[in-house]
């Protein structure tokens, strides 16, 4: 596929000029997530009808003079955000109303011009960095044996495999990071309340936020500015700022902590080899930018992760609730339900107490440090099927070992980007993650777009052996 058109940016500046039409550009989009879908299935739900409307509207808007951001432009959104007339399933099994309204980022995006071609595939309840479930197995463009991650790992594999120039996920423990890291691509967790999550108030006790992923910085840093904005009833307001035109802005000579050390968790998680050398590949490149890169840790400590467990739990508990019938859900999602009820009430209280206490240790390690590098995963990524049929104890020992590293900062609620950083001997694709203090997304961009400017990681594409439609799932 011509760059031009896979490109969001230079999508929407060809839709722009007249180069392209909306209708064209959403029926191209439209036939390749169709022809994926029995191998890739990178889609819950797909919008055709609908978004050609959509589109042909566009295109007659833009004939009459409007103009907006995104006018035309196909996106897609994760299935745990409401689209009018569209279910809201997030992973679940069962029969579910269609929305009634539209959520305030689908609202946002709407306003924008974009068109919605579909809502991606999510694990139940975005709980793990697998995206399987009821509806099958979504497979990482990369490997079709291996994830693509998650729970954003139909947003990922969507992106990667170039079905839509970018797209919406959400990120709870690394939701968004991890599916990027494993399918190369750049994947921004915003700070908390920086995207509105209404008509949640704050989506699993504040520890979810919704973010972009796309191939290029330029792109992540697009829709991430197009969506951006709070709602009334959004429970956290950071103040507004904008990211797109930090892409190209010289961030200076910077302190890097180049930080390998996991952070606590009760079980064995090991760094892959070839990702600590990515790691310090990509610390010499920063040197070469003339930044200053020393390795050196946080101090995350233990409360970090007791602060975690009853917020995403209890989060777990409360959208079960909201389920059809509960009794579908997997035995280990009521089982994490169960935990969450039992945490819902002092500890709940007590973790969200402690969090300013929390951000205050940690960040002073921003007194001498302006960014943290780090992995993103601790290891490639894993066969689809890893954590299929297995207990709860021992689904979580899989997790914590292949992705420790980016739940710390959605308890912060501090923002975090992964770059791609290069692939495995075996051709598995590689993600380090940027860190920085609150609200400090123009930072982190500015650096992402230096390095993309000498690793180039978006003129490397997969084969694209979903096209095969003698291929099964």
């Amino acid at each position: 596929m011509d760059f031009q058109r896979s490109s969001l940016v230079n999508q929407a500046a060809a839709l722009a000029s007249g180069h392209i039409t909306s209708v064209q550009a959403v029926t191209e989009s439209l036939d390749r997530i169709e022809k994926s879908q029995p191998t890739l299935n990178a889609f819950r739900i797909v919008r055709r009808d609908a978004a050609l409307a959509e589109a042909a509207e566009a295109d007659r808007l833009r004939a009459t003079g409007e103009t907006a951001p995104l006018l035309g432009v196909p996106i897609a959104v994760k299935d745990d955000v409401d689209i009018t007339g569209e279910p809201t399933a997030f992973g679940c099994a069962g029969t579910f109303p269609p929305a009634s309204a539209d959520s305030e980022v689908v609202r946002r995006l709407r306003a924008a011009g974009a068109v919605i071609v579909g809502k991606t595939n999510s694990p139940e309840l975005g709980q793990w960095p697998f995206t399987g479930g009821s509806f099958g197995h979504t497979r990482n463009p990369w490997n079709r044996d291996c994830t693509p991650g998650g729970s954003s790992g139909g947003s990922s594999a969507a992106v990667a495999a170039e079905l839509i120039s970018a797209a919406l996920g959400s990120d709870g423990a690394g939701s968004v990071r991890i599916p990027a890291s494993w399918t190369n691509l750049v994947g921004i967790k915003p700070q908390r309340g920086r995207i509105s999550t209404w008509p949640d108030a704050e989506a699993f006790n504040g520890i979810t936020v919704i973010g972009p992923l796309a191939r290029t910085v330029a792109d992540a840093a697009l829709l991430l500015d197009v969506v951006s904005g709070g709602h009334d009833g959004d429970l956290h307001r950071p103040a507004p700022l904008t990211v797109s035109d930090a892409v190209g802005r010289n961030p200076g000579s910077l302190r890097i902590a180049l930080s390998l050390r996991k952070p606590f968790i009760p079980t064995l998680a090991t760094l892959d080899p070839e990702i600590a050398s990515a790691a310090y590949r990509m610390a010499a490149v920063l040197q070469l930018l003339g930044h200053r890169v020393v390795v050196d840790d946080p101090a995350y400590g233990m409360l970090l992760g007791l602060n975690f467990l009853p917020r995403s739990l209890a989060g777990v508990a409360a959208w079960l609730d909201r389920l059809p019938d509960p009794a579908l859900a997997d035995p280990r999602t009521r089982a994490n339900a169960k935990s969450g009820r039992a945490l819902a009430g002092a500890p709940l209280r007590a973790a969200r107490a402690a969090e300013p206490r929390i951000g205050r240790r940690i960040g002073r390690f921003f007194d001498e440090y302006d960014i943290v590098l780090a992995p993103t995963t601790a290891t490639p990524p894993p066969r689809v099927d890893a954590i299929d049929g297995i207990s709860n104890a021992d689904t979580d020992r899989i997790i914590t070992e292949h992705c420790p590293y980016t739940w710390p900062w959605n308890v912060l609620g501090w923002p975090s980007v992964n770059v791609p950083a290069g692939f495995t001997h075996g051709g598995l694709p590689i993600g380090l993650q940027l860190m920085g203090h609150d609200s400090s997304e123009p930072l982190l961009v500015s650096v992402a777009a230096q390095l993309e400017n000498v690793l180039q990681w978006h003129r490397k594409r997969p084969d694209s052996w979903w096209t095969d439609v003698s291929e099964t799932s």
